[in-house]
C-alpha cells in the first residue's frame, strides 16, 4: 500500500492507494462484500456446492486482472486495518472481458464454465449501457462487514470520485449493484440509472454519476434554496 493521506471529514478513516502488497486483504474484504451480494449469488449459482469457492476465485482473478492492468485501487484503514477497496476501471480502458483469453481461461478452471459464462454476458449487459463521453467504472467496491453502516462506505466512494476528477480522460463515474437497499444511498450521491439488467427474478441497477465541476454546478443548482 501507498501514498497515505488523512480523510477530513472521518477522523479515524484514512484513505491510501493500494498496490500489489494489499492483494490479500482486498481479497478478503471483496470476498465478504460480494458473498450475499443478489448479483453474485445468481451469476456464481450460490444454491450449487462450491459457491464460496467460485465467489473467492473470480475475486482473485479480477484483483489480478486490474493491478496486471495498472488500474487505480483505493482503500480506506482505521487504525492499521484496511477495512474498504475499491477498484476503478480507467475511462480509455472500457474492457471487454471475453477479449482477455489468460483470464478467461483461468475462470473456466477455477470458478467453471457456466459461472464464466455468465458473468461475461453481464459483463457485456454493462458495457452496453456505458454512457458517452467515456467515464470510469467501478467493478469491485467493498467494505468489510464489521464496519459497515458507519459511513466508511460513504468515505470511500468521496475517495474514488476525487481521484476520478483528477483524470482529465473521463467525465463520470459508472457503478452497478444488485441490491436495491443501497440505492437511496447512492441517490443521495448524486447517481442515476444508466438501465437495468434482469437476472432471473431482480435486477441489477447500472448507475452514472457526472465528475467534475460541472457536475458540481449542475447539482448546486438542483438543490433547494
Amino acid at each position: 500500500m501507498r501514498d497515505k493521506q488523512e480523510n477530513n471529514n472521518n477522523s479515524d478513516a484514512v484513505v491510501v492507494r493500494l498496490d500489489e502488497t494489499a492483494r490479500n486483504e482486498a481479497q478478503s474484504i471483496l470476498c465478504h462484500a460480494y458473498r450475499e451480494d443478489p448479483t453474485f449469488q445468481y451469476l456464481f449459482d450460490h444454491r450449487r456446492a462450491g459457491y464460496d469457492q467460485r465467489v473467492r476465485a473470480t475475486v482473485r482473478e479480477l484483483i489480478d486482472l486490474y493491478l496486471e492492468l495498472n488500474q487505480d485501487a483505493v482503500g480506506v484503514m482505521k487504525g492499521d486495518t484496511l477495512i474498504a477497496v475499491a477498484f476503478i476501471g480507467d475511462p480509455e480502458l472500457r474492457m471487454n472481458l471475453a477479449e482477455q483469453l489468460s483470464w478467461r481461461i483461468r475462470m473456466v478452471l477455477t470458478a467453471g464454465f457456466a459461472s464464466t459464462r455468465r458473468y461475461l454476458d453481464y459483463h457485456q449487459k454493462i458495457r452496453d449501457l456505458l454512457p458517452h463521453p467515456q467515464a470510469h467504472q467501478l467493478p469491485l467496491m467493498g467494505v468489510n462487514p464489521k464496519y459497515q453502516n458507519q459511513g466508511y462506505g460513504r468515505v470511500l466512494l468521496k475517495a474514488v470520485e476525487k481521484l476520478c476528477e483528477e483524470n482529465p480522460r473521463g467525465k463520470g463515474l459508472v457503478l452497478d449493484t444488485g441490491n436495491s437497499r443501497y440505492l437511496p444511498f447512492y441517490e443521495s450521491e448524486g447517481f442515476r440509472s444508466l438501465g437495468k439488467i434482469r437476472l432471473g427474478d431482480f435486477e441489477d441497477h447500472v448507475l452514472f454519476r457526472e465528475i467534475g465541476s460541472g457536475a458540481n454546478d449542475a447539482r448546486n443548482e438542483a438543490a433547494p434554496h
